[in-house]
């Protein structure tokens, strides 16, 4: 057989690359193709989560119905336990007095489960999928910790928190403790606040609760979605309460003015929640946020507006704690002017602020971080029991008794508040001292009672 001429080489190899070719180009052309898909998905559709554990993380509700309900791992959507674990030594209540009932209108207990701990945010999936959570509500509600607070926002706390409860029913059935979740949150900047989409949120957390009903519905981080008014957006906030109550919105006669946009889109959620309430499916509704001024208004403003009715409950995080304690200024406020019905503050380590290693996320600037570490130095003990004993102290011996919401992750840290709430009623003499000490750092340092912007 004769050779190839030179041409013939040419043009054969010329058709061989080309054919060869054809692979790559489908993967180039794939790869395009999901690209755009992608950018199309994030400008219109529904908000996502791409993250190495959530490689897929496809919304319970349909895109066509336009809300933002993120989903989270299918390996806690389809997550149960087979049988409970075996009770330790470190499962059962140390002796002592229990947890008692503050009693008031939703005879909350004086320390209430924040489950936000459930979530990504402070624990990795293999802890969350373990046995620990289950356990540390067991311990929980066996020390007299029957309330837990939730979020559609926190990632896979609700499903987390519902399997536990749905696997002890037998000791606790759900007559014996309070669910509280919170709504128009789902993402870092992703919130939806329309009628629509409470609803169907709210529906989603009975569903992962597996519950028929929720004792409290809040609306969550209302500051990101109401209109903005304020003089500035960090600081001491207490000044509101006094010679800048107009520039806050908080001036006689501003009770019912609707600042614009965003205080609608509360007042329309609010509506939706308080006709689910007539279904009976939520027994209270409230709000949550950070700052306090802002909350005080809206809460006024709901009060003031038709059917003019108050909020049943109002929830203040990191305002309550050794270095921010404004939320005592406002209390009275909140009771008189706006006529909430039960308040309650919580994260008394302000979001894992006066810990040893602060979140990576957290909002505080570096001055403050720095603050809080040289106020640690003038504690001998444990600066963390130091903290969780003030905002104890601080909530139960308010004229009206608040309960504290405290995040825990393990058996141990369960056991370790409830030591520190039993110190605390045997005497704190010198735990004051040192709280004291303490908090003339933050004052020295300009950062006592600050609170730093949200949003």
């Amino acid at each position: 057989m004769p050779s190839p001429t030179p041409n013939l080489r040419r043009s054969l190899m010329k058709n061989w690359f080309a054919v060869e070719a054809i692979p790559i180009y489908v993967i180039i052309g794939g790869v395009l193709v999901g690209a755009s898909w992608y950018v199309a998905r994030l400008a219109t559709g529904p908000t996502i989560i791409w993250t190495k554990n959530n490689p897929t993380p496809w919304n319970t509700i349909k895109p066509d119905e336009g809300t933002k309900l993120m989903s989270v791992n299918q390996k806690f959507e389809k997550r149960t336990f087979d049988g409970l674990p075996e009770d330790g030594e470190e499962d059962w209540p140390i002796a002592g007095p229990l947890i008692p009932s503050l009693g008031g209108s939703m005879d909350l207990p004086a320390i209430v489960y924040g489950a936000g701990t459930f979530s990504n945010q402070y624990n990795p999936d293999d802890h969350l999928s373990g046995a620990l959570p289950l356990r540390s509500v067991r311990l929980a509600l066996r020390y007299g910790i029957r309330a837990f607070d939730t979020s559609a926002y926190y990632g896979p706390s609700e499903i987390v928190l519902g399997d536990a409860l749905h696997a002890l029913r037998e000791e606790f059935p759900r007559s014996s403790y309070k669910l509280m979740t919170k709504c128009g949150r789902y993402g870092v900047q992703t919130f939806d606040y329309s009628p629509a989409t409470i609803r169907k949120s709210v529906l989603r957390s009975l569903e992962r609760l597996k519950t028929d009903y929720l004792d409290t519905v809040y609306l969550h981080d209302v500051e990101f979605v109401c209109t903005p008014i304020a003089p500035r957006i960090t600081g001491n906030h207490t000044v509101a309460l006094r010679e800048e109550a107009a520039a806050y919105g908080l001036a006689k006669g501003d009770e019912a003015k609707v600042q614009g946009e965003g205080d609608q889109k509360i007042l329309d959620a609010f509506h939706e929640l308080q006709l689910m309430k007539k279904e009976g499916l939520i027994k209270n509704i409230g709000m949550t946020g950070f700052p306090l001024p802002t909350l005080l208004r809206l809460s006024i403003l709901i009060l003031h507006t038709a059917p003019f009715e108050p909020l049943d409950v109002l929830l203040s995080y990191s305002h309550l704690c050794l270095q921010n304690a404004s939320f005592l200024e406002f209390i009275p406020h909140f009771y008189e002017r706006a006529k909430v019905g039960q308040l309650l503050a919580a994260s008394p380590l302000s979001m894992g602020l006066l810990t040893p290693s602060p979140p990576s996320w957290h909002p505080a600037p570096p001055k403050l971080r720095e603050a809080v570490i040289n106020s640690g130095k003038t504690w001998q003990g444990d600066y963390v029991n130091l903290a969780v004993g003030f905002s104890i102290r601080q909530t139960g011996s308010a004229e009206k008794p608040l309960p504290l919401v405290i995040g825990f992750s393990s058996p141990r840290e369960v056991h370790e508040a409830v030591k520190v709430w039993r110190e605390i009623q045997d005497g704190a003499e010198e735990r004051i001292q040192g709280e004291n000490r303490a908090r003339n750092v933050y004052n020295e340092l300009g950062y006592l009672d600050w609170s730093w912007a949200s949003p």
